[in-house]
């Protein structure tokens, strides 16, 4: 059985800092991401690093930079037995495909290159697919690969060992609807991976986004779909027989995740039994190299021992009933406000050589009749006018459970209180009120901050001399029409709070 690393490093631009190998700039290029994975394995010591086609830009001479400049290095912790590098490829349900030919590509020359150069393993052999929905989508994608390794082999390397033509997928899933179907899902992939290729898949690394589940559905809805969805693939385990390494997909910041080097206790008390996170820029540039070090080595040694929990269907199916609610209140309040967001959103800095979210190259998310920004941009945004997003929604929620669901979820989410003080400290209640003056619906969200307290038992206000600065920030931001003090202030603030989004 191959090593499951337990951190997988990404290029998610959520770093407020400048990463500590290029102090000038916060800002990295697609042409100094050779150097940061390099970075990744030797400073930091991850073991995975996600190499990202999805809605970006990527070097496609990845493996042939590596090896070229970083030979002695990756000879001796060789790719896909030490070290791995794990392709996003592009859901081409969702985003023009002309990646995937290109990814594709580069994973069979990798094996011919690191056959050449007589490595144990083909370098890559797995990827990672966004936004699954179907269990078709994960096939096809396999079907694909295995037709083009043998069209390769047959018409253009002929005379040397065929390409391996099995390609291994993990299915990124990442709406709340889609992480409550994950178990069906896996059954379904499972029956056809053996209709197609006579045999069962050897072990499966499920996916769950934490970033975009809050997004679409709102926090404390995005938490529960991550709580159950866990749930839900150890249960198929147990019935498949089939072993599973789950995957989380964390920010720095709550409503991402909330996953930070001197938060990992918190995180695996929350969702026990996932196998590997992604430490994302933020984790591994807005905190010392130290403090980056040893919680990088403090996941591999608790994420494998943390005993997964399978919760119990009743709990299930009353989680689901307070995850929909919390929907429905996230998206009614969130449609009335966005446009007012929309200045905010543009002010938020770029960290990565991105596509649009637009266009003929890009996907889009949207909300009503309003298009969502990126999870980063929309997270920055939110905190930086002085409401952390995880309130949206959420004290209504709260007030509308009975009792015994109430005493469920505080018993379901351990953490609740402790969270929602620790975002409190980010609240702008004059900014919101400012904001009430030419938009009602801003109204519905002091309620949630004024419920959230006084049902949490919390006091949402700054503390130290950190978040009362972000405070009167924060207060001049949103009077403020320039848009290149804007920026500077959102880099600011991201700087105080140590994550850009």
């Amino acid at each position: 059985m191959r090593r499951i690393p337990a951190a997988m490093a990404t290029q998610h631009p959520d770093n407020a800092a400048a990463p500590y190998w290029h102090k000038s700039d916060p800002f990295i290029s697609t042409y100094q991401e050779i150097g940061e994975a390099v970075a990744c394995f030797k400073d930091l010591g991850m073991g995975e690093y996600m190499w990202d086609w999805e809605g970006k830009h990527a070097d496609a001479a990845v493996i042939d930079r590596l090896f070229s400049d970083y030979y002695d290095y990756f000879f001796k912790h060789q790719l896909a037995r030490d070290k791995f590098l794990t392709f996003r490829i592009p859901n081409i349900w969702e985003e023009k495909g002309y990646n995937l030919l290109q990814a594709m590509t580069v994973i069979l020359s990798a094996e011919d290159f690191g056959r050449d150069l007589q490595l144990a393993n083909r370098p890559l052999f797995e990827i990672i697919l966004p936004m699954t929905e179907r269990a078709q989508q994960l096939i096809n994608m396999q079907k694909l690969f295995h037709k083009l390794a043998r069209f390769k082999s047959d018409e253009f390397t002929i005379d040397q060992t065929d390409n391996t033509d099995y390609l291994e997928i993990i299915p990124l899933v990442e709406s709340v609807e889609s992480q409550l179907a994950v178990g069906d899902l896996l059954d379904d992939y499972v029956r056809l991976h053996e209709q197609y290729f006579k045999k069962r898949p050897r072990y499966i690394r499920a996916f769950l986004a934490c970033s975009d589940s809050s997004l679409s559905a709102g926090f404390l809805a995005g938490l529960i779909g991550n709580k159950l969805g866990l749930s839900r693939i150890y249960e198929f385990s147990r019935r498949s027989g089939i072993p599973v390494y789950p995957i989380a997909g964390s920010g720095s910041l709550l409503f991402r995740g909330g996953l930070a080097p001197d938060r990992i206790g918190r995180f695996i008390e929350e969702l026990p039994g996932v196998r590997t996170v992604t430490v994302q820029s933020s984790f591994r540039y807005d905190h010392s190299k130290a403090a980056v070090k040893k919680a990088v080595a403090e996941l591999e040694r608790c994420l494998p021992a943390a005993k997964p929990r399978v919760i119990k269907a009743g709990t299930q199916k009353r989680l689901t009933a307070i995850a929909a609610e919390a929907t429905k209140l996230y998206r009614w309040t969130l449609d009335d406000i966005l446009p007012d967001m929309d200045p905010f959103f543009k002010l938020v800095p770029r960290r990565r050589d991105r596509r649009q979210h637009i266009g003929l190259l890009a996907y889009s998310r949207s909300m009503g009749e309003h298009s969502l920004p990126r999870a980063i941009t929309f997270t920055a945004a939110f905190y930086s006018i002085g409401l952390p997003p995880e309130f949206i929604g959420l004290g209504r929620t709260l007030e509308g459970l009975k009792a015994e669901d109430l005493r469920l979820l505080r018993s379901e989410y351990k953490n609740m209180a402790a969270d929602f003080e620790r975002a409190g400290r980010f609240v702008n209640e004059a900014n919101l009120a400012e904001l009430a003056k030419g938009n009602p619906a801003w109204d519905a969200i002091r309620r949630d901050v004024e419920l959230t307290e006084s049902i949490l038992g919390i006091k949402a206000t700054a503390k130290t001399a950190a978040e009362k600065k972000h405070l009167k920030l924060s207060s001049q931001l949103i009077k403020t029409s320039a848009a290149a003090k804007g920026t500077g202030l959102i880099n600011e603030m991201a700087l105080l709070r140590r994550s850009l989004g």
